[in-house]
């Protein structure tokens, strides 16, 4: 199609059959937050919780009889194929989704619940997309692209006629996640010919990029990996037509990281009580990004809630990065003196803040390490605040908050076995609350040697501690009277299998 008019295209876009019109909601915990007016558009809501039922079903109900007739095929990360099979339900005719073997399970159940066939192919988006184009060959099928097409463009861009028309107050900018930029092309071509004064910003992943790269070389260029947290716009390639619209209507586009992006899940679901996926969450990621970095107040900006389809089994790595996102927690790495009451001022150190995770293992006789990770009320000071108080007790101390090395795999590795003399191991569980560690070390006494210790809170009303003591035979009975007198639950694990295979030598 040359010369496309893009305008008419939406206006005239067929997809209400299936879709309703998703709201545009006021963000109260954003909005305060940020200082700034924050409206989220819920694609959410959708019937397969994603935007992509607009486009696929625009593209299918362009399809001449003998087409429908044949059936279609498409490549998807997941949303797009969702979407497809649903609009391909609606018409009875057949529908293959090829999806990359890394796809959500959640993605997968969801086509197959729509009687979509389901093809797994390839480790990520690209090699799904090579393997269906060359079924669609096989089979005389029809591909219905995930957004290089201009009828999948028009019907995403269904969203920004949606948004003008929901709000009577002027809109200052409006933040929309990038994948092969199907939905930024179609929502940014039809603001910006509607009302030029509106920002376009899109949102990439750092390690999916491929939009602001193209755009910053001059081309579509191919990036030779891609990250998959945000499976949804996990593309090594954008689309040619996407690629030329998005120069001509994007103002600005904003790349975050994978704590930014869990971090805005969960300023999502504090405003929705829904939990998105990563790729849904891109929006309100950059947007909180690029109020922070422009300091800008009182202004009225969009973010499209794109999509909701996320693995439960995701929840908890999306957990823990978010507090680093928000600045919440940091990871801090220490060398402390061997030495009874030293692990107890460290602890003083910190404070009153919650502890969330600590790990000890004894090493030598001078020094052991500790690894801990602090939640914080979210500004930069207290960072310094927390290092500063320990360096006063001149205690070696690193701050590990933006290492991700650290954070993916040093946090659970920390540890190890070792010959202890006279070592007995007891798991506690306190009530939990702020100080509540301490006060448990405070309890505990410098009597004893503490040679092991893991601690992490995993958001349960009860702190739960492993906890290595020496003391010599002679003395247990002072050491088992003292700890009934504590008050705490605790059990002796000496004799725990798991001790004897990986924490003793």
């Amino acid at each position: 199609m040359n010369q496309i008019n893009y305008l008419q295209l939406i206006n005239n876009a067929d997809v209400y059959s299936l879709v309703e019109k998703t709201p545009l909601e006021y963000a109260t915990c954003l909005t305060a937050r940020l200082g700034n007016k924050i409206l989220l558009k819920r694609e959410d809501l959708h019937p397969i919780h994603s935007f992509k039922i607009r486009g696929a079903l625009n593209k299918i109900n362009q399809l001449s009889e003998e087409e429908l007739k044949n059936g279609v095929i498409c490549s998807s990360a997941g949303n797009h194929g969702q979407g497809v099979a649903l609009a391909a339900q609606q018409k009875n005719i057949r529908a293959v989704i090829v999806m990359p073997v890394t796809a959500p399970s959640i993605k997968v159940e969801a086509v197959n619940s729509l009687e979509g066939e389901v093809v797994l192919y390839g480790d990520n988006y690209d090699e799904a997309y090579v393997h269906a184009k060359q079924l669609k060959k096989e089979f005389g099928l029809t591909f219905i692209h995930p957004y290089d097409d201009p009828y999948i463009i028009a019907g995403q861009g269904t969203i920004g006629i949606e948004i003008l028309s929901q709000t009577e107050e002027k809109v200052d900018a409006i933040f929309i996640p990038i994948g092969g930029g199907g939905l930024i092309s179609g929502i940014g071509c039809y603001i910006k010919e509607t009302n030029p004064d509106i920002k376009i910003i899109g949102v990439e992943p750092t390690n999916a990029c491929a939009m602001k790269e193209s755009i910053d070389a001059g081309y579509p260029i191919t990036l030779e990996h891609v990250g998959n947290f945000a499976d949804g716009v996990a593309v090594k390639q954008v689309g040619d037509e996407t690629f030329k619209l998005c120069e001509k209507y994007i103002d600005e586009i904003i790349t975050v990281n994978t704590d930014e992006i869990s971090a805005a899940i969960q300023e999502i679901y504090e405003d929705t009580r829904v939990v998105v996926e990563p790729s849904g969450a891109l929006a309100v990621a950059g947007l909180t990004k690029f109020v922070k970095t422009t300091d800008i107040r009182h202004q009225t900006l969009v973010a499209i809630n794109s999509g909701a389809n996320v693995n439960f089994d995701r929840l908890g790595y999306i957990t823990e990065r978010a507090a680093i996102g928000k600045q919440r927690e940091m990871l801090l790495a220490a060398n402390i003196p061997e030495e009874p009451g030293s692990f107890r001022k460290f602890c003083r150190a910190i404070g009153q803040r919650k502890i969330s995770e600590f790990n000890y293992r004894y090493n030598d006789d001078t020094h052991a390490k500790v690894f801990v990770g602090v939640e914080l009320q979210g500004n930069v000071q207290e960072h310094k605040d927390v290092i500063d108080a320990i360096e006063k007790l001149n205690y070696s101390v690193v701050d590990l908050s933006d290492n991700e090395m650290a954070k993916l795999h040093i946090r659970h590795m920390v540890g190890g076995s070792s010959s202890i003399k006279n070592e007995k191991l007891f798991r506690f569980e306190f009530p939990e609350k702020p100080g509540a560690l301490l006060d448990f070390l405070n309890a505990i006494g410098t009597k004893w040697n503490i040679s092991l210790f893991h601690y992490r809170n995993h958001g349960s009303d009860y702190g739960r501690v492993l906890c290595g003591i020496q003391v010599p035979s002679k003395k247990e009975s002072q050491l088992t009277e003292h700890l009934s007198k504590l008050g705490y639950t605790y059990w002796e694990e000496s004799n725990n299998p798991a001790y004897e295979m990986f924490l003793t030598r």
